[in-house]
Protein backbone atom coordinates (compact mmCIF):
# COMPACT_ATOMS: atom_id res chain seq x y z
CA UNK A 1 0.00 0.00 0.00
CA UNK A 2 1.33 3.40 -1.02
CA UNK A 3 -0.39 6.07 1.15
CA UNK A 4 0.75 8.83 -1.20
CA UNK A 5 -1.44 7.34 -3.95
CA UNK A 6 -4.43 9.23 -2.58
CA UNK A 7 -2.70 12.52 -3.38
CA UNK A 8 -2.85 15.68 -1.29
CA UNK A 9 -5.42 16.39 1.39
CA UNK A 10 -7.86 19.00 0.12
CA UNK A 11 -10.29 20.98 2.25
CA UNK A 12 -13.81 22.24 1.78
CA UNK A 13 -16.30 23.88 4.14
CA UNK A 14 -19.75 22.38 4.40
CA UNK A 15 -22.65 23.71 6.46
CA UNK A 16 -21.19 21.92 9.51
CA UNK A 17 -17.59 20.89 8.97
CA UNK A 18 -14.26 21.84 7.49
CA UNK A 19 -13.73 18.52 5.71
CA UNK A 20 -10.39 17.04 4.77
CA UNK A 21 -10.67 14.83 1.70
CA UNK A 22 -8.80 13.31 -1.23
CA UNK A 23 -9.95 13.83 -4.81
CA UNK A 24 -8.72 11.54 -7.58
CA UNK A 25 -9.52 11.25 -11.26
CA UNK A 26 -11.27 13.42 -13.81
CA UNK A 27 -13.31 16.19 -12.17
CA UNK A 28 -15.84 15.97 -15.00
CA UNK A 29 -16.34 12.21 -14.64
CA UNK A 30 -19.13 10.46 -12.72
CA UNK A 31 -18.30 10.68 -9.02
CA UNK A 32 -18.03 8.11 -6.25
CA UNK A 33 -17.72 8.97 -2.57
CA UNK A 34 -15.84 6.31 -0.59
CA UNK A 35 -16.69 6.48 3.11
CA UNK A 36 -14.55 4.85 5.79
CA UNK A 37 -15.53 3.18 9.05
CA UNK A 38 -14.46 3.06 12.69
CA UNK A 39 -11.72 2.52 13.80
CA UNK A 40 -10.22 3.10 10.37
CA UNK A 41 -9.69 6.03 8.01
CA UNK A 42 -9.25 6.99 4.35
CA UNK A 43 -6.34 4.58 3.89
CA UNK A 44 -8.84 1.75 3.56
CA UNK A 45 -9.32 3.08 0.02
CA UNK A 46 -5.78 3.62 -1.26
CA UNK A 47 -5.94 0.77 -3.77
CA UNK A 48 -9.67 0.81 -4.55
CA UNK A 49 -9.64 4.55 -5.22
CA UNK A 50 -6.76 4.20 -7.64
CA UNK A 51 -8.55 1.44 -9.51
CA UNK A 52 -11.69 3.53 -9.82
CA UNK A 53 -9.84 6.63 -10.99
CA UNK A 54 -7.99 4.55 -13.59
CA UNK A 55 -11.37 3.22 -14.77
CA UNK A 56 -12.58 6.77 -15.45
CA UNK A 57 -14.37 7.82 -12.26
CA UNK A 58 -13.89 10.84 -10.05
CA UNK A 59 -13.19 9.47 -6.57
CA UNK A 60 -13.70 11.51 -3.39
CA UNK A 61 -12.47 10.05 -0.10
CA UNK A 62 -13.34 12.21 2.93
CA UNK A 63 -12.25 11.91 6.54
CA UNK A 64 -15.43 11.47 8.57
CA UNK A 65 -16.29 13.83 11.41
CA UNK A 66 -13.90 13.40 14.33
CA UNK A 67 -11.18 11.91 12.13
CA UNK A 68 -7.96 13.25 10.64
CA UNK A 69 -8.06 16.88 9.48
CA UNK A 70 -11.87 17.22 9.51
CA UNK A 71 -13.03 19.81 12.05
CA UNK A 72 -16.29 21.29 13.29
CA UNK A 73 -16.93 24.90 12.25
CA UNK A 74 -18.82 25.75 15.44
CA UNK A 75 -16.81 25.18 18.64
CA UNK A 76 -20.10 24.80 20.53
CA UNK A 77 -21.67 22.25 18.16
CA UNK A 78 -22.55 18.87 19.61
CA UNK A 79 -19.86 16.32 18.77
CA UNK A 80 -22.50 13.87 17.64
CA UNK A 81 -21.65 10.55 16.08
CA UNK A 82 -25.25 9.50 15.46
CA UNK A 83 -26.29 7.99 12.15
CA UNK A 84 -28.34 11.02 11.06
CA UNK A 85 -25.29 13.24 11.49
CA UNK A 86 -23.11 10.94 9.41
CA UNK A 87 -25.66 10.74 6.60
CA UNK A 88 -26.25 14.49 6.61
CA UNK A 89 -22.50 15.09 6.42
CA UNK A 90 -22.39 13.15 3.14
CA UNK A 91 -25.07 15.29 1.49
CA UNK A 92 -23.59 18.51 2.85
CA UNK A 93 -20.22 17.50 1.41
CA UNK A 94 -21.83 16.87 -1.97
CA UNK A 95 -23.44 20.30 -1.78
CA UNK A 96 -20.11 21.95 -0.99
CA UNK A 97 -18.42 20.17 -3.90
CA UNK A 98 -21.23 20.99 -6.31
CA UNK A 99 -22.15 17.35 -6.90
CA UNK A 100 -25.82 16.88 -7.75
CA UNK A 101 -25.48 13.09 -7.37
CA UNK A 102 -22.86 10.38 -6.90
CA UNK A 103 -22.32 6.71 -6.18
CA UNK A 104 -21.95 6.23 -2.41
CA UNK A 105 -19.85 3.34 -1.15
CA UNK A 106 -18.71 2.41 2.33
CA UNK A 107 -18.34 -0.03 5.17
CA UNK A 108 -19.07 0.24 8.90
CA UNK A 109 -19.76 3.92 9.79
CA UNK A 110 -19.23 4.86 6.15
CA UNK A 111 -21.67 2.22 4.95
CA UNK A 112 -24.20 3.50 7.45
CA UNK A 113 -23.72 7.08 6.27
CA UNK A 114 -24.21 5.93 2.68
CA UNK A 115 -27.36 3.96 3.56
CA UNK A 116 -28.84 6.93 5.43
CA UNK A 117 -28.17 9.28 2.51
CA UNK A 118 -29.56 6.79 -0.01
CA UNK A 119 -32.76 6.35 2.00
CA UNK A 120 -33.31 10.02 2.85
CA UNK A 121 -31.99 11.68 -0.34
CA UNK A 122 -32.31 9.04 -3.08
CA UNK A 123 -32.32 11.70 -5.79
CA UNK A 124 -28.69 12.43 -4.85
CA UNK A 125 -27.51 8.82 -5.12
CA UNK A 126 -26.77 7.10 -8.44
CA UNK A 127 -26.01 3.83 -6.68
CA UNK A 128 -25.01 2.35 -3.34
CA UNK A 129 -22.32 -0.13 -2.28
CA UNK A 130 -22.69 -1.16 1.35
CA UNK A 131 -20.61 -3.73 3.19
CA UNK A 132 -22.81 -5.81 5.52
CA UNK A 133 -26.02 -4.74 3.81
CA UNK A 134 -28.65 -2.43 5.29
CA UNK A 135 -26.93 -0.48 8.07
CA UNK A 136 -29.56 1.98 9.25
CA UNK A 137 -29.78 1.36 12.98
CA UNK A 138 -32.98 0.19 14.64
CA UNK A 139 -32.31 1.94 17.92
CA UNK A 140 -35.64 0.89 19.41
CA UNK A 141 -34.49 -2.72 19.09
CA UNK A 142 -30.95 -2.10 20.30
CA UNK A 143 -31.48 -3.93 23.59
CA UNK A 144 -32.37 -7.16 21.80
CA UNK A 145 -29.44 -9.47 22.59
CA UNK A 146 -27.29 -11.24 20.04
CA UNK A 147 -25.86 -14.74 20.49
CA UNK A 148 -23.05 -14.59 23.09
CA UNK A 149 -20.33 -15.45 20.55
CA UNK A 150 -21.28 -12.32 18.60
CA UNK A 151 -21.76 -10.10 21.64
CA UNK A 152 -18.16 -10.89 22.65
CA UNK A 153 -16.90 -9.15 19.54
CA UNK A 154 -18.81 -5.99 20.43
CA UNK A 155 -17.11 -5.55 23.79
CA UNK A 156 -16.26 -1.95 22.91
CA UNK A 157 -19.95 -1.03 22.52
CA UNK A 158 -20.41 -1.69 26.22
CA UNK A 159 -17.00 -0.33 27.24
CA UNK A 160 -17.89 2.96 25.61
CA UNK A 161 -21.09 3.20 27.66
CA UNK A 162 -18.90 3.85 30.70
CA UNK A 163 -16.68 6.75 31.66
CA UNK A 164 -13.91 4.19 32.07
CA UNK A 165 -14.36 3.42 28.37
CA UNK A 166 -14.20 7.08 27.42
CA UNK A 167 -10.96 7.45 29.37
CA UNK A 168 -9.54 4.28 27.84
CA UNK A 169 -10.32 5.40 24.30
CA UNK A 170 -8.85 8.85 24.91
CA UNK A 171 -5.70 7.36 26.45
CA UNK A 172 -4.97 4.70 23.82
CA UNK A 173 -7.09 4.90 20.66
CA UNK A 174 -4.48 2.93 18.71
CA UNK A 175 -4.58 0.08 21.22
CA UNK A 176 -8.39 -0.08 21.06
CA UNK A 177 -8.24 -0.10 17.27
CA UNK A 178 -5.69 -2.91 17.16
CA UNK A 179 -7.89 -5.23 19.22
CA UNK A 180 -10.90 -4.45 17.01
CA UNK A 181 -8.91 -4.90 13.79
CA UNK A 182 -7.65 -8.32 14.85
CA UNK A 183 -11.13 -9.52 15.79
CA UNK A 184 -12.83 -8.00 12.75
CA UNK A 185 -10.31 -9.29 10.19
CA UNK A 186 -8.65 -12.48 11.43
CA UNK A 187 -7.09 -13.26 8.04
CA UNK A 188 -5.71 -9.76 7.37
CA UNK A 189 -1.98 -9.48 8.09
CA UNK A 190 -1.71 -5.74 8.63
CA UNK A 191 1.57 -4.25 9.81
CA UNK A 192 2.40 -2.02 12.76
CA UNK A 193 3.29 0.69 10.25
CA UNK A 194 -0.16 0.51 8.66
CA UNK A 195 -1.89 0.74 12.02
CA UNK A 196 0.37 3.64 13.01
CA UNK A 197 -0.53 5.47 9.79
CA UNK A 198 -4.28 5.13 10.39
CA UNK A 199 -3.95 5.95 14.09
CA UNK A 200 -2.78 9.44 13.18
CA UNK A 201 -6.40 10.15 12.28
CA UNK A 202 -7.40 9.40 15.86
CA UNK A 203 -5.44 12.43 17.12
CA UNK A 204 -8.35 14.65 16.05
CA UNK A 205 -9.50 16.65 19.11
CA UNK A 206 -13.11 15.55 18.56
CA UNK A 207 -12.36 11.86 18.02
CA UNK A 208 -13.21 10.48 21.45
CA UNK A 209 -16.36 12.60 21.82
CA UNK A 210 -17.72 11.60 18.39
CA UNK A 211 -16.95 7.91 18.88
CA UNK A 212 -18.39 7.74 22.39
CA UNK A 213 -21.57 9.51 21.32
CA UNK A 214 -21.98 7.21 18.33
CA UNK A 215 -22.00 4.06 20.43
CA UNK A 216 -24.04 5.51 23.28
CA UNK A 217 -26.65 6.84 20.87
CA UNK A 218 -27.02 3.58 18.96
CA UNK A 219 -27.71 1.75 22.23
CA UNK A 220 -30.26 4.33 23.34
CA UNK A 221 -28.03 5.63 26.13
CA UNK A 222 -27.54 9.17 24.77
CA UNK A 223 -29.84 11.71 23.17
CA UNK A 224 -29.22 12.84 19.63
CA UNK A 225 -28.39 16.39 18.65
CA UNK A 226 -31.60 18.42 18.17
CA UNK A 227 -30.75 19.43 14.60
CA UNK A 228 -30.94 15.75 13.52
CA UNK A 229 -34.15 14.89 15.38
CA UNK A 230 -36.43 14.92 12.34
CA UNK A 231 -34.14 12.68 10.33
CA UNK A 232 -33.68 10.29 13.26
CA UNK A 233 -37.46 9.97 13.52
CA UNK A 234 -37.58 9.00 9.86
CA UNK A 235 -34.74 6.51 10.30
CA UNK A 236 -36.55 4.91 13.22
CA UNK A 237 -39.05 3.64 10.67
CA UNK A 238 -36.29 1.68 8.91
CA UNK A 239 -36.91 3.38 5.54
CA UNK A 240 -36.38 1.53 2.30
CA UNK A 241 -33.45 2.25 0.00
CA UNK A 242 -34.81 2.69 -3.54
CA UNK A 243 -31.55 3.24 -5.44
CA UNK A 244 -29.56 0.54 -7.25
CA UNK A 245 -27.46 -1.29 -4.66
CA UNK A 246 -24.75 -3.90 -4.33
CA UNK A 247 -24.25 -5.27 -0.84
CA UNK A 248 -21.11 -7.13 0.17
CA UNK A 249 -20.23 -9.51 2.98
CA UNK A 250 -16.68 -10.53 3.77
CA UNK A 251 -16.28 -14.28 3.92
CA UNK A 252 -13.78 -13.90 6.78
CA UNK A 253 -15.42 -11.10 8.77
CA UNK A 254 -14.80 -11.90 12.41
CA UNK A 255 -17.80 -10.01 13.79
CA UNK A 256 -20.32 -10.01 10.95
CA UNK A 257 -20.65 -13.53 9.54
CA UNK A 258 -21.36 -13.61 5.81
CA UNK A 259 -24.98 -14.19 4.82
CA UNK A 260 -26.94 -14.71 1.64
CA UNK A 261 -28.39 -11.21 2.07
CA UNK A 262 -32.03 -12.25 2.17
CA UNK A 263 -32.67 -10.99 5.71
CA UNK A 264 -32.28 -7.38 4.53
CA UNK A 265 -33.91 -7.84 1.13
CA UNK A 266 -37.13 -5.98 1.98
CA UNK A 267 -35.13 -2.84 2.80
CA UNK A 268 -33.97 -2.55 -0.82
CA UNK A 269 -36.73 -1.65 -3.26
CA UNK A 270 -34.48 -0.85 -6.23
CA UNK A 271 -32.24 -3.25 -8.15
CA UNK A 272 -30.00 -5.03 -5.66
CA UNK A 273 -27.32 -7.71 -5.82
CA UNK A 274 -25.63 -9.35 -2.84
CA UNK A 275 -22.06 -10.68 -3.08
CA UNK A 276 -19.85 -12.62 -0.67
CA UNK A 277 -16.15 -11.76 -0.96
CA UNK A 278 -14.02 -14.76 0.04
CA UNK A 279 -11.19 -14.08 2.47
CA UNK A 280 -12.27 -10.53 3.26
CA UNK A 281 -12.73 -9.27 6.80
CA UNK A 282 -14.56 -6.19 8.02
CA UNK A 283 -12.19 -3.70 6.38
CA UNK A 284 -13.22 -5.11 3.04
CA UNK A 285 -12.09 -2.24 0.75
CA UNK A 286 -8.54 -2.51 2.14
CA UNK A 287 -8.43 -6.30 2.19
CA UNK A 288 -10.08 -6.93 -1.19
CA UNK A 289 -9.85 -3.63 -3.12
CA UNK A 290 -10.49 -5.28 -6.46
CA UNK A 291 -13.86 -6.68 -5.34
CA UNK A 292 -14.89 -3.39 -3.77
CA UNK A 293 -13.92 -1.35 -6.82
CA UNK A 294 -15.72 -3.80 -9.10
CA UNK A 295 -18.91 -3.34 -7.08
CA UNK A 296 -18.66 0.46 -7.37
CA UNK A 297 -18.17 0.27 -11.12
CA UNK A 298 -20.99 -2.23 -11.54
CA UNK A 299 -23.56 -0.31 -9.49
CA UNK A 300 -22.62 2.90 -11.27
CA UNK A 301 -23.39 1.24 -14.60
CA UNK A 302 -26.93 0.13 -13.65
Amino acid sequence: MDPSALGPVRRVRTATLDVGYHDLGDRAAPAALLLHGYPYDVHSYVEAAGRLAAAGMRVIVPYLRGHGPTRFLDPAAARSGQQAALGTDVVELMDALGLPAAVLAGYDWGGRAACVAAAAWPERVHGLVSVNGYLIQDIAASMRPLPPRLEAGFWYFFYFLTERGRAGLAADPRGVAEVIWRRNSPEWSFTDAELDLVARSFANPDYADVVIHSYRHRLGAAEGAPRYAELERALAGQPAIPVPAITLDGGADGNFPATDGTAAATHFTGPREHRIVPGAGHNLPRERPEAFARAVLDVGAV
